[in-house]
This record gives structure tokens, sequence and C-alpha cells, in this order.
């Protein structure tokens, strides 16, 4: 069984209005939203064996925050074409996954991440809470019924999909 974790990074700062997009550092919301994931992947996940990472600050940021709840195995790619990807470019890149990868965590950027996940549910397992809004450090688990290659639309079940307001801490 494969598993798909497509995890928005968390909430950025404003406060340079200099910094360039792709140097946003996060916010103490954001800070405290992804040790709340970090705490709920740790208790409620099993590890990712990949990670692909958009490499702005905030996604970064994001990534060490959680880092602690990854599995000492799990690899990590920093991808530069996941910065501000469309869901089709994230898509491809999932599609170049080799089939011996079981599980994969996107840490990306919207409108991408909630589009690719929208895509990828079955009708049946649709949210209508990540309909409205995938915030930022929400994290949609998802289990594709088809290899890396073949995935496509519709063909991966949403397991769950978890915000920061849902958890203790998260804001």
């Amino acid at each position: 069984m494969r598993r798909l974790f497509l995890l928005r990074h968390a909430k950025s700062s404003w406060d340079d209005p200099t910094l360039a997009d792709i140097d946003r550092p996060l916010a103490p919301r954001g800070r405290r939203a992804a040790k709340a994931m970090a705490a709920y992947l740790r208790e409620s996940e099993t590890p990712p064996e990949l990670v692909l990472c958009s490499p702005s600050r905030r996604t970064r940021q994001t990534l060490d925050r959680i880092a602690p709840s990854l599995g000492r195995g799990t690899v990590v790619r920093i991808e530069p074409e996941l910065y501000e990807a469309s869901a089709a470019t994230l898509l491809k890149k999932l599609r170049e996954l080799p089939d011996d990868v079981g599980s994969v965590m996107l840490i990306a950027h919207n409108p991408g991440t909630q589009d690719l996940a929208l895509s990828l549910a079955t009708t049946d397992s649709e949210s209508p809470e990540m309909v409205r809004k995938f915030p930022t450090a929400a994290l949609a688990t998802m289990e594709p019924e088809v290899t890396w290659r073949d995935l496509a639309p519709g063909r991966a079940k949403l397991v769950s999909f978890v915000r920061p307001k849902d958890l203790s801490g998260g804001e």
C-alpha cells in the first residue's frame, strides 16, 4: 500500500516587505502550528520514506520543525521545481518516483497542494473542509490505488485531513 502526505508549509511572516517571497520565514503562529503537526505525525502516522520539499525558507523551516517526527531512514530532498508548483507539476514529480518508494511527503505551497489533493481524491473520500480551504500547515494523507507512474485524478483515497486548529497548540 502506498501513502502520500501532502503538507502545506506553515504560516509565513510578512513582517519584512523587502524580502523576496522565497525568503520569507515562518511567523510565530507558523512555528507553533508546525510543532503541533510534528506531534500529530509522531503519534498518528507512519513516517514517510521520502520527503520532497520546496526550497523556500518557509517550507524548509516547516520541514525542520517536523523532522524529529520523521523516521531515521527518511530521505529528504529539496526540489527547486516544487517552489510555487502547480498541481500538474506536483503530480509529474510524484509520477517520477520509483515503484519501491512506499510513502512520500510533499511539502509545498498553495494553490498547488490543495488542487493536487482535490484532484487525486476519489469522489467518495473528499473532505468538505479540504474543499473549502487547505490552510497553512494542513496535512492531507492519501492512499493511491495505483503505482506512482499511474497516479491520476480520482485515483487516491483521502484517509485524513488535519488542520492545525484541529490539534492541541496548533491554533
